[in-house]
């Protein structure tokens, strides 16, 4: 049997209480725009793998984009706490752009 996180029932508290801030439109955009930010993050790791440089600057610039959007997104529509996690993902590119000096 598998066992839950110990901080599990926290979090499905916080996704039932949240349920109906996450039909907003605003809430919506900001996982369409962290969808876009890991696509592209995909695409940068594949144009890695060619060698295109120039190719991965550019698409870790516009999941770093898409990942401020959906951290807008998510204080507009009152979920501020989810984007706390946004912050770590929005890091992570920032290392991968200084990894692949992009800045």
């Amino acid at each position: 049997m598998r066992r839950l996180p110990l901080g599990w029932p926290l979090a499905a508290a916080l996704l039932l209480a949240a349920g109906p801030a996450l039909a907003q439109p605003a809430c919506i955009g900001a996982q369409r725009k962290i969808d876009e930010a890991g696509a592209l993050r995909f695409q940068a790791r594949q144009d890695a793998r060619i060698g295109d440089r120039d190719r991965v600057c550019d698409n870790l610039g516009d999941a770093e984009d898409r990942y401020e959007d959906a951290r807008d997104n998510l204080e507009d529509c009152g979920l501020g706490v989810a984007s706390v996690d946004l912050k770590s993902a929005l890091r992570s590119v920032r290392q991968e752009k200084r990894f692949f000096r992009c800045d």
